[in-house]
């Protein structure tokens, strides 16, 4: 009987460039394809590649697919595009009420827009 990881509230977004803290891929950077909050993994373009063995159905040939794997939320840290530095986030309230986040290496804020 597995039990479910509760769900873990991250900063890390899609579409995010993050390095890879430890593992295999340590230092490595990439694209975040898609994060799973409630598995507290996610998915890095290009890294954590594993093989999948397919049967060949209408839609594919079949035979041995190299895809990205997925890796926890913990082992990976946002790049920050304004000190290109691996750096924690936190969350800037604006005068609106609006939430961005914001690099605490830096100081500048993260979000577009």
């Amino acid at each position: 009987m597995a039990v479910e990881p509760s769900p873990v509230k991250s900063r890390i977004r899609k579409g995010d460039t993050v390095v890879i803290l430890s593992g295999k891929e340590r230092g490595k950077q990439g694209k975040v394809l898609q994060v799973m909050p409630s598995l507290s993994k996610v998915v890095v373009e290009k890294l954590n590649l594993i093989k999948r063995h397919t049967r060949p159905s209408k839609l594919n040939k079949g035979g041995i697919i190299e895809k990205e794997g997925r890796l926890a939320l913990s082992k990976v840290m946002v790049v920050c595009p304004h000190c290109a530095k691996p750096s924690r986030l936190t969350v800037a309230v604006l005068e609106g009420g609006r939430r961005l986040r914001r690099c605490k290496r830096c100081d500048e804020i993260v979000d577009k827009g």
